[in-house]
């Protein structure tokens, strides 16, 4: 089992720069992710979510704030976070083994704990039997799978999770969250998951990160204190799911969050 970090944000702000001018994007978020937390993120397009995730992981450096992991501030990209993308970017030339053993290359370990490694997250992701499978031979909802093994299985603290089923079909959709839920039960790890679709949010949340556009701040942080697994029927999924969507205040805004 993974070691689940603690990440605090604090006062984190960014802008760009577009044809000279400054363009914020976010501004004095804050927020405290606990050990082993699930916490979703929603809000419209232009919100700054997934520019938030590429600064937890590490890709952008630029900003104004702080980002803490277990009280260290991020400086770049690092083993201890892992992302997954909604492309599940795989290499079509490597075996699902191979397209894993990626997420190991720059690991400490010696060849027999990496193939223990990748043979345990194969088990985990519930893809036995596909090992020597190429990314072709595979569904959406497989890829996706092998995406989310890679990115555990060097066994980070957090794990990021930027509109990882978007692509794929409602059935597959609704699947995987499940068992999305039973990985992240397994592993007892923290993870962020950025989306558009609020039933997702709750689904897979403790808490749910409301955010707003132009720039990019939270509005509101819903709790979700339904026992899991949830029933999407139940009047208490409909009252929170109903909760999150007010906080979208115009038509245009909640017809861009899915509902």
């Amino acid at each position: 089992m993974a070691h689940a970090a603690t990440l605090d944000i604090k006062h984190l702000s960014k802008q760009f720069s577009v044809d000279g001018a400054a363009l914020p994007v976010l501004e004095n978020i804050n927020l405290s992710v606990r050990p082993g937390e699930f916490v979703s993120i929603v809000g419209s397009s232009g919100c700054g979510k997934s520019t938030l995730l590429r600064l937890i992981i590490g890709l952008d450096l630029e900003y104004r704030g702080d980002i803490l992991l277990d009280g260290k501030r991020i400086a770049g990209t690092s083993l201890d976070r892992g992302i997954v993308f909604q492309e599940h970017r795989l290499l079509p030339w490597l075996t699902v083994e191979q397209n894993i053993g990626l997420g190991l290359l720059n690991a400490p370990g010696s060849d027999a704990e990496k193939q223990r490694a990748i043979k345990d997250h194969i088990a985990l992701v519930q893809l036995k039997g596909f090992e020597k499978a190429y990314p072709y031979q595979l569904s959406g909802g497989m890829s996706q799978r092998v995406a989310i093994a890679r990115a555990l299985v060097n066994r980070p603290e957090v794990l990021l999770l930027d509109e990882p089923f978007g692509a794929l079909d409602a059935l597959t959709r609704a699947h995987l969250q499940q068992e999305l839920q039973r990985i992240w039960q397994q592993e007892g790890i923290t993870m962020i998951l950025v989306t558009h679709d609020v039933e997702e949010a709750v689904f897979l949340g403790d808490r749910v990160v409301v955010m707003q556009p132009r720039p990019g701040r939270i509005r509101r942080i819903v709790d979700v204190p339904l026992v899991r697994p949830r029933d999407r029927g139940s009047y208490d999924f409909a009252q929170i799911k109903n909760e999150v969507l007010e906080e979208f205040s115009t038509p245009q805004q909640r017809q861009a969050v899915s509902v």
